[in-house]
């Protein structure tokens, strides 16, 4: 399964006023909703927080990278 890391560093660290960081708020809302609506899921485990999506080419159309170790990323490629 594809995923990676959620590590919230300061999502309003730069914003200079509240109706700044109520508005990062909202934008950040309405993407995470789009991603559960189209499938991806969130699993808190001992490394943090994963977010995922069990179809490859779905979670790269949305830019990220899979961190899934080397060797399980492997394992998951079919020959022609």
């Amino acid at each position: 399964m594809h995923y990676f890391t959620w590590k919230e560093d300061g999502l309003t660290s730069d914003c200079v006023t509240l109706e700044a960081m109520a508005s990062r708020f909202e934008e950040s809302a309405k993407l995470m909703r789009r991603m559960a609506k189209e499938g991806f899921k969130l699993k808190k485990t001992n490394q943090g927080q994963l977010i995922s999506h069990q179809d490859p080419s779905i979670f790269e159309s949305w830019g990220f990278i899979n961190e899934e170790p080397p060797f399980r990323q492997l394992i998951l490629i079919t020959e022609n």
